[in-house]
C-alpha cells in the first residue's frame, strides 16, 4: 500500500499543486482510488458505499476544467470523505442502518461548500449505528479497528471517517460530534479532531442524533488541514435552523490554561495514558499560566446526555423506526434509544434547570481560565473487550468528551503519544463558543516543541478472508432472526439480487420464513439479498440451527459469481405461497402490513 496522504503532502500542497497545473486532480484521485481498493484487503468495513470510480474521475475532471476556466479553489483536487450521516445527492444515507436508507436529492450543505471549493469525494464511511457510541463496533458493515493496531477499537461513532484519514486513503474527512465521535477516533488514530463551535458549520442534510447538540466535526493530520476545512465551512446557513452567525474571540496573550484537579483526573488504571497527560501538561506550561480547576460539575453535566432528558432526543430522531421496525435498529442502541420514550416533559424542564446552573459552573471555569486541557479519553479497549462490555466501557471513553456540546464550548483533539502497542493517546483543548480559532492558535504553538514519539507503523496486516452468506428472509437486516447474524458480529458486505433463476415461497412458520428454489431461467426471476460476512467458525455455528426443509446452498447471483446461501428442498413449497412477484421478501412483508 502507497504511503499516507499526510506524508505525501498536505490539503494546501495537494491543491497548490493542482492550481498550478503541477498535476491535475483526476491524477491525484486516481491514486486516491488505487489506495481505497489497496486499503480494502485490510479494513473493508471502512466503507458504508464508495463513489463508483468513474464518477469520482469525472468529478475530478470537472476541478480541472474549473481551474482551466480560471476559478480559484482553495481545495482542488483534494481527496475526501464524508461519514454516512451526512447527504450526499444520488447516494443512500443509511446511518448503518440499511433499512432505513434514502437516496439524498440534496448533498449536505457542508459537503456542497466542500465539492464548491474543488474538493473530490470518495466515498461514505461507516459508523456507530445513528451516531450512538463512541467505539465503532455498533454497526452491521463491521467494527472498524485503529489503524495501528486492528485488535483495539477506531473510536466512533466516526469510525469509518477517522481509519480513511489515517490510513493515508483521503487527505480529510467528515465526521460528526454530538458527544465525542469527532474526537476520541482522532485520539486513538493520531489525527487532529476539529469540533467546532455549535452553529459555526451547517448540519442542513445531517441526519440527527441530537440535532440540538450535532456538529459536524472535521478529521485531519495537521492542524493547518484542519484550519483549510474551517475557512470553507464557516458560513452562516439561513435553512439550517441551528447555523448561527460567527462569533468573535479575544485570544489572551499569555494564555491561562486550565487542568484538571488530581481527584477529577481518571485513567482507568492505564499508566501510559497517565503519564501521556502528565507530559503534556507540563508542556502546556511553557506557554502560559498553568491553572489547577475544578471540573466536577462538567463531569456531572456530563451524565445528562444519556442519563438525562437529553437521551430522548435521539429517540426523537428514531421515534418512526422504533414504532414500525424496532428490530432494524442494533440491539445496543435500540436499548439506549427506548429508553428515551420514559422520559417526561418534566423531565426535560428539569434537565435545562440543570443545565443552566452547570453553565454558570462552565462560565465560572472561563473566567479563571482561557483554554481547558483535559485527555480525550482515559484509555483504549479492544474490540473483544467492547463487545463483551458495550454500554460501561463506551461511557468511560466518553468521560471527558459528553459534557462539551452540552456546554456549547469549542474543542480540538490532537495527539500527545502512542502507547506501547502502538494506539493513540490524545488531549482535547477545549474552549467557549467561537474559541475555534484561538485552540488551533494555541494547538499550532503546543506542537512547535512538543516532544513525541514517531508515528507507528499501520497495521497492514491482511483481513481474514471470511466465508460470505446470502439471506433472503427473516435473517434480513431489521427481521425477526437478524440477531442470530448479530451474534455471531456478521458484517454486512452489501445488497445484491439472484440470477433471474429463482422463485421465492412464503412458508407457513412462526415467524414467517421464505423458501429460495432454483428452477431455472426460463421460469425463475432476480430477487433482492443481502450478504453477510462472517468467520468460518462462526459460520458452522450458524448452519447447524437451520431447520428442514431449509438448507445451507450454493446461490447464483446477478453477476454470475455464487456465495453461500439460504435455499430449500422442493417439498418446501407444499402448501407454501408464492411470493416471486413481489421481487424478494422484505416487499412481501410490508405488503400484509398495508
Amino acid at each position: 500500500m502507497s504511503g499516507r496522504i499526510g506524508l505525501a503532502g498536505s490539503i494546501g500542497d495537494i491543491a497548490e499543486a493542482v492550481r498550478a497545473g503541477k498535476v491535475t486532480a483526476r491524477s491525484v484521485a486516481s491514486e486516491a482510488i488505487v489506495r481505497a481498493d489497496a486499503y480494502e484487503a485490510v479494513q473493508p468495513q471502512v466503507w458504508i458505499a464508495r463513489v463508483p470510480p468513474a464518477d469520482v474521475l469525472a468529478a475530478a475532471a470537472e476541478v480541472d476544467r474549473r481551474i482551466a476556466a480560471g476559478e480559484d479553489l482553495p481545495l482542488a483536487g483534494v481527496p475526501f470523505a464524508a461519514k454516512d450521516n451526512l447527504d450526499v445527492a444520488g447516494m443512500v444515507t443509511t446511518a448503518a442502518c440499511p433499512s432505513a436508507g434514502y437516496v439524498a436529492e440534496r448533498s449536505a450543505r457542508v459537503v456542497e461548500l466542500l465539492v464548491g471549493a474543488g474538493a473530490v469525494l470518495i466515498g461514505k464511511t461507516n459508523l456507530d449505528q445513528f451516531a450512538t457510541g463512541l467505539v465503532g463496533t455498533r454497526s452491521p458493515y463491521g467494527a472498524c479497528g485503529c489503524v495501528f493496531d486492528k485488535s483495539y477499537v477506531s473510536g466512533g461513532s466516526s469510525s469509518g471517517s477517522a481509519v480513511a484519514v489515517a490510513a493515508g486513503i483521503v487527505a480529510f474527512a467528515l465526521g460528526t460530534d454530538t458527544a465525542g465521535s469527532g474526537r476520541v477516533p482522532a485520539a486513538f488514530n493520531g489525527l487532529i479532531g476539529l469540533k467546532p463551535t455549535k452553529g459555526r458549520w451547517s448540519t442542513r442534510g445531517l441526519l440527527p442524533a441530537c440535532r440540538s447538540l450535532d456538529c459536524v466535526s472535521v478529521f485531519a493530520h495537521s492542524l493547518e488541514d484542519a484550519r483549510a476545512v474551517d475557512a470553507v465551512l464557516t458560513a452562516f446557513d439561513e435553512e439550517d435552523i441551528y447555523s448561527r452567525e460567527a462569533g468573535v474571540h479575544a485570544a489572551p496573550e499569555r494564555p491561562r490554561i486550565g487542568i484538571p484537579r488530581k481527584e477529577d483526573l481518571h485513567f482507568l488504571g492505564d499508566a501510559e495514558s497517565a503519564a501521556f497527560y502528565t507530559e503534556a501538561a507540563r508542556h502546556a506550561g511553557t506557554l502560559g499560566e498553568v491553572v489547577e480547576v475544578d471540573i466536577s460539575q462538567l463531569l456531572d453535566c456530563a451524565q445528562l446526555l444519556y442519563s438525562g432528558p437529553w437521551v430522548a432526543e435521539r429517540t426523537a430522531a428514531l421515534k418512526g423506526l422504533l414504532e414500525t421496525n424496532p428490530k432494524a435498529i442494533h440491539p445496543v442502541v435500540r436499548g439506549i434509544v427506548q429508553s428515551g420514550l420514559s422520559k417526561s416533559a418534566v423531565d426535560a424542564f428539569e434537565g435545562q434547570y440543570a443545565l443552566k446552573l452547570y453553565e454558570r459552573a462552565a462560565q465560572a471555569i472561563w473566567r479563571a481560565v482561557d483554554v481547558l486541557l483535559l485527555p480525550t479519553t482515559p484509555t483504549i479497549y479492544t474490540k473483544e473487550q467492547l463487545l463483551a462490555d458495550p454500554v460501561a466501557l463506551n461511557s468511560n471513553l466518553g468521560l471527558y468528551t459528553n459534557f462539551v456540546n452540552l456546554l456549547d464550548m469549542s474543542a480540538l483533539a490532537i495527539p500527545a503519544g502512542f502507547r506501547a502497542n502502538g494506539t493513540g493517546f490524545g488531549v482535547t483543548l477545549m474552549g467557549p463558543a467561537w474559541a475555534d480559532g484561538f485552540l488551533l492558535d494555541f494547538a499550532s504553538a503546543f506542537q512547535e516543541n512538543q516532544t513525541m514519539s514517531a508515528t507507528p507503523p499501520l497495521d497492514e496486516t491482511p483481513h481474514k478472508a471470511d466465508i460470505q452468506l446470502a439471506v433472503v428472509g427473516a435473517h434480513l437486516h431489521g427481521m425477526p432472526l437478524h440477531f442470530q447474524l448479530e451474534e455471531r458480529n456478521a458484517r454486512l458486505v452489501r445488497k445484491a439480487k439472484t440470477a433471474p433463476a429463482y422463485r421465492l415461497y412464503a412458508m407457513e412458520t412462526t415467524p414467517p420464513k421464505p423458501a429460495l428454489i432454483h428452477v431455472g431461467e426460463a421460469d425463475g426471476s432476480a430477487l433482492e439479498l443481502e450478504i453477510y460476512e462472517m468467520d468460518y467458525a462462526s459460520f458452522g455455528s450458524f448452519v447447524a440451527e437451520v431447520p428442514a426443509p431449509l438448507a445451507i446452498g450454493t446461490v447464483t447471483l446477478d453477476d454470475g459469481s455464487e456465495v453461500k446461501g439460504f435455499v430449500a428442498e422442493p417439498r418446501a413449497m407444499e402448501g407454501s405461497k408464492d411470493v416471486t412477484s413481489f421481487g424478494g421478501w422484505r416487499a412481501y412483508i410490508a405488503s400484509l402490513k398495508g
